[in-house]
């Protein structure tokens, strides 16, 4: 396993890390466990939940997963080999079981986001805190045409790196980043950092996959000149980029035939794209998932690839794609399919 360092600080996290969102929801305990210890033992360091996880989000089940992760943690003893990231909700207006709809970015809230969080993981420490998303409307979860506010609303984001910034100083967080953000958002965390002293963004958790490569337009430049780096999420599209969906198939206990309102990566550009990839990937005698994983961990402003499974096979075979180097012409073939089917899944 590569190591990398986070941007600014002084921690080096594996190039592949453990997403979560599964547990709890669509994996047991027992299987979390089992993920768990075998992605420690093949050399990864860095998990990344959430407070909301497992997903979907659900009254019945918010805090699950970092429940399970806190369980696992406490019964191997191993909490200062784990590098563990998690996420406070931004405005939650559609999820009234998040402290009752009012949720928001301002310091009460995040204060009571961060003693629940550290509660469920069984530590006195998170070393990576996350915004989840912005909390002003902005353009994140695939939304597109920014539409100008008739009425700004949202807790100023130098409110919230303020209230990020106690809990740094109380040592409750080691570094804190943010996720779905943009670069105007990324920009202002940066300033606000400078102009008034307080810590600044390490990361940034946005989407990233063969569907998705909008992080290049605007987010990657900040990741080379200010070294914020990405933490990609959503390597595999949900995992539409394994193929295993073409033709209309829907495996039973996928994560699209139980949640079939996940259709960001299924609209019929995105189908297109994928069976582009599928079919080089098999031309090179590559396994599509491992290749657009591959793809992902190389890209220079990635620092971390945030992988995820349901199965230990799946898990197996993501983990796996950390070996395969992709060969010039396999990457010149794959920008070839990327602009022929540009973003279909922003």
């Amino acid at each position: 396993m590569e190591y990398r360092q986070l941007a600014k600080t002084d921690l080096q996290v594996s190039a592949i890390c453990l997403g979560t969102m599964t547990f709890g929801e669509q994996n047991s305990q027992d299987e979390a466990f089992e993920q768990l210890d075998y992605a420690i033992a093949c050399g990864i360091n860095f998990i990344d939940t959430a407070e909301l996880y497992p997903v979907p989000g659900r009254a019945e089940t918010m805090g699950r997963t970092e429940e399970q992760i806190g369980n696992w943690l406490a019964a191997r003893g191993n909490r200062d080999q784990v590098i563990v990231a998690s996420k406070v909700v931004g405005r939650a207006d559609w999820m009234d079981h998040i402290r009752g709809a009012g949720n928001c970015l301002s310091r009460e809230n995040i204060r009571i986001a961060i003693e629940d969080s550290l509660r469920r993981l069984q530590t006195d420490y998170i070393d990576l805190y996350q915004v989840h998303w912005p909390d002003r409307p902005s353009n994140f979860f695939g939304q597109l045409g920014y539409k100008y506010p008739q009425q700004e609303k949202g807790v100023p984001i130098a409110e919230t790196l303020e209230a990020l910034a106690e809990l740094v100083s109380e040592g409750k967080v080691r570094h804190v980043g943010v996720s779905n953000e943009t670069p105007w958002g990324v920009a202002e965390y940066l300033r606000h950092s400078r102009e008034q002293e307080l810590p600044r963004i390490q990361s940034v958790q946005n989407p990233y996959s063969l569907l998705n490569r909008t992080f290049e337009v605007g987010l990657a430049e900040f990741s080379h000149r200010e070294a914020v780096g990405l933490l990609a999420y959503s390597p595999m599209a949900f995992g539409v980029l394994s193929g295993k969906y073409l033709q209309g198939r829907m495996p039973e206990g996928s994560r699209l035939k139980l949640f079939s309102h996940f259709d960001r990566y299924s609209n019929p550009r995105a189908v297109a794209a994928i069976e582009a990839y599928v079919g080089l990937a098999k031309e090179w005698g590559i396994d599509p998932a491992q290749m657009a994983l591959a793809y992902v961990t190389s890209r220079p402003f990635v620092t971390s690839n945030i992988i995820g499974a349901t199965s230990m096979q799946q898990l197996e075979t993501n983990i796996a794609s950390f070996g395969i180097s992709l060969d010039k012409e396999l990457v010149k073939a794959i920008d070839g399919i990327h602009e022929e089917h540009p973003n279909p899944s922003p």
